[in-house]
């Protein structure tokens, strides 16, 4: 069984990402070791909060350099929600805070919503050169979003009075804005296409 390292971001999701990660067919367990972090099989970046704290959490742990190097370097990597957000070079919502800028663009709060934060099940729309991402149903609780695909990845979108990247993906790197540990059986299989995925760049 395939065990992925959950980084410790402070407040997040830990309990259902676990879950999650076992109907895939994995283990997990938590950690804030910034070596086991860049060299484990597998990690994920869990988010639940808010963009600030979540980054001064991995600053003060010393574990931001260690992301991107693995991200650099394609060792399978899962970001979630906030997750996604910490890649980018900053967020509206703590505008003098930087980001991990493993991808450009600030992240924006939505402004054309019908209701603030998007809670519940939207639509997923594919580029057709992804391979993990699929078109379904994914489960969204955010008030932010990346507006713009960063080049070199392939993307998926999501309307919410207006259009946004909802997911983005670069060979065994992937990064929801919906929670895919909180979608069904559409969630369970894109996990395990990222397992999956994760195997072959060994």
């Amino acid at each position: 069984m395939d065990e992925v390292i959950i980084v410790k971001t402070g407040k997040a999701n830990i309990a259902s990402v676990i879950t999650g990660l076992i109907r895939a067919g994995a283990k997990s367990r938590l950690s804030e070791d910034a070596d086991e972090i860049e060299q484990a099989p597998y990690i994920v970046i869990p988010g639940v909060g808010a963009f600030g704290p979540a980054m001064k959490q991995l600053q003060s742990l010393n574990l931001t350099d260690a992301i991107k190097r693995r991200i650099h370097a394609n060792k399978p990597t899962l970001a979630i929600c906030l997750g996604l957000q910490l890649l980018s070079e900053g967020s509206e919502e703590n505008p003098k805070i930087n980001g991990l800028g493993v991808i450009p663009g600030i992240v924006r709060r939505f402004n054309k919503a019908p209701r603030i934060p998007q809670m519940g099940w939207n639509n997923i729309a594919v580029s057709d050169g992804c391979k993990l991402l699929k078109s379904g149903y994914a489960y969204f609780a955010n008030s932010y979003y990346l507006p713009e695909a960063p080049e070199g990845w392939q993307t998926a979108q999501t309307s919410y009075g207006e259009t946004f990247i909802s997911a983005i993906e670069k060979g065994a790197i992937l990064a929801c804005q919906f929670h895919p540990e909180l979608s069904g059986t559409w969630g369970r299989d894109l996990l395990i296409r990222w397992l999956d995925e994760g195997r072959c760049q060994c």
